[in-house]
């Protein structure tokens, strides 16, 4: 007779079942675009902080705002405000090389993917012009309309999970900046780390593995995080 071990199911392996991306830095190169926007701003508001836009990397607005435009300048919000979004709507959303080949793969093996975003309804609209197919990529698109509680808080990324039906762990969660490492890490999830907005080394410690791009990455070698 077949006697199975209490503890049976959890010794079964565990199968990847979702991809939770994040959207700047992670499916789309945006990251140098912004770096010009906010180093515009950043000079014109804070020009005593040289360097201001590469500390703010990966920042909600709403961070943004709270730590730099409050006091006296909270009053530039409105035109920050203003021009950000003037500005993304002229911006290009272009993948990063191998996201598409990378989806479709996914795809192929049953995975659900998500894209789980700060980003508002207004700055997606820009995206759905500039890519008429990107929602057809994900099975759930996650704004901040949606959380409650912005990155570093693991928030986002559990509503993600619940949206989908599946567990924590049959996740992997792809982020490029401190915050969005540190939310995925904190929901219990398996972290890749994009190296497009900070150093493959600074994000080292945040992440489980660390790439430049989605070039060579693939179902198998994702499966081997969450086995």
């Amino acid at each position: 007779m077949l006697i199975l071990h209490p503890n049976f199911m959890e010794m079964k392996q565990k199968e990847l079942k979702a991809a939770l991306f994040d959207l700047d830095g992670v499916v789309f190169d945006t990251e140098p675009q912004y770096t010009i926007f906010w180093g515009s701003v950043c000079r014109q508001y804070h020009p005593e902080h040289p360097g201001l836009e590469q500390e703010i990397k990966g920042s909600t607005l709403t961070q943004i705002y709270e730590r730099w435009f409050s006091g006296s300048l909270e009053a530039a919000r409105e035109d920050v405000t203003r021009r950000l979004n003037d500005y993304e709507q002229q911006m290009h959303y272009d993948f990063l090389d191998g996201f598409e080949q990378l989806i479709r793969d996914l795809h192929n093996h049953g995975v659900r993917t998500a894209v789980v975003t700060s980003s508002n309804m207004p700055k997606m609209e820009s995206v759905y012009r500039y890519q008429p197919a990107f929602k057809s990529l994900f099975d759930a698109i996650l704004t901040s309309e949606d959380f409650e509680r912005s990155k570093p808080d693991p928030d986002c990324y559990l509503k993600a999970a619940e949206r989908l039906g599946v567990k924590k762990d049959e996740c992997i969660v792809f982020e490029d900046s401190f915050n969005g490492l540190r939310s995925g890490r904190a929901a219990g999830m398996k972290v890749v780390g994009l190296a497009t907005t900070n150093s493959a080394e600074s994000i080292s410690g945040l992440s489980d593995i660390q790439i430049d791009n989605y070039v060579g990455t693939n179902y198998e070698t994702l499966s081997e995080l969450i086995s």
